[in-house]
């Protein structure tokens, strides 16, 4: 595909994407901290069936040649960023995804988190090549680096070309692993609801005049 074509398959599926968003109200952030401090799992659910579909589809692209994996090492800076990046979420009260869809609804909140993100990406742009820890060139190879506190890094793609097993394969046990928290969660909610309408039946009999 010509990368005209690219262009225009990311413009359809993003405002096609967007627009889903914004009419289900979805939010990474929510689907994290309501499932945690709220014990509710609308968004959480939305997440999980999210990332099945794209797990099993980015995976089956891979498997057949297609697709652009990201190669990055994992380690402890990693989680570190990742740890500071949600608190930020919370904070802001919305994800990345839901902080542009509250922006073009108007909200200045939204309008003033997305405008900060991109100033401390760039101030952490000027920084990168002089205090990044640890220096890039000398521990992040791919490979597990534990005294420069490097995990390396494996995917479905790396997987398949060390190990010659189909990206395909990994997609659907990380995909069968997602639906099974999935199924989780739904067996939870139906068990909370049936405690509901027992204590609702129970309320009603005592509410009840005795003969």
């Amino acid at each position: 595909m010509s990368a005209i074509g690219q262009c225009l398959v990311a413009f359809v599926f993003g405002s096609v994407v967007g627009l889903l968003v914004q009419r289900s109200r979805f939010c990474n952030t929510a689907a994290l901290r309501d499932a945690i401090l709220f014990k509710t799992y609308r968004n959480t659910k939305a997440l999980l069936v999210a990332m099945i579909i794209l797990t099993i589809g980015f995976t089956g692209f891979l498997t057949i040649g297609e697709g652009n994996p990201m190669y990055f090492d994992v380690g402890l800076n990693t989680f570190a960023g990742l740890f500071i990046f949600g608190v930020g979420m919370v904070l802001a009260g919305a994800c990345t995804v839901s902080t542009w869809v509250k922006t073009g609804e108007g909200n200045v909140g939204a309008l003033w988190a997305l405008l900060f993100t991109f100033v401390g990406m760039f101030l952490f742009s000027l920084v990168w090549s002089v205090n990044y820890w640890p220096p890039a060139p000398a521990s992040m190879t791919g490979e597990p680096n534990l005294e420069a506190l490097q995990l390396g890094y494996a995917n479905a793609a790396t997987l398949q070309e060390k190990l010659g097993v189909p990206a395909i394969v990994f997609g659907i046990v990380q995909a069968a692993v997602l639906f099974w928290i999935y199924r989780a969660i739904r067996r939870k909610e139906e068990a909370q609801a049936e405690r509901h309408r027992e204590s609702q039946a129970g309320a009603v009999a005592l509410a009840q005049p005795a003969e």
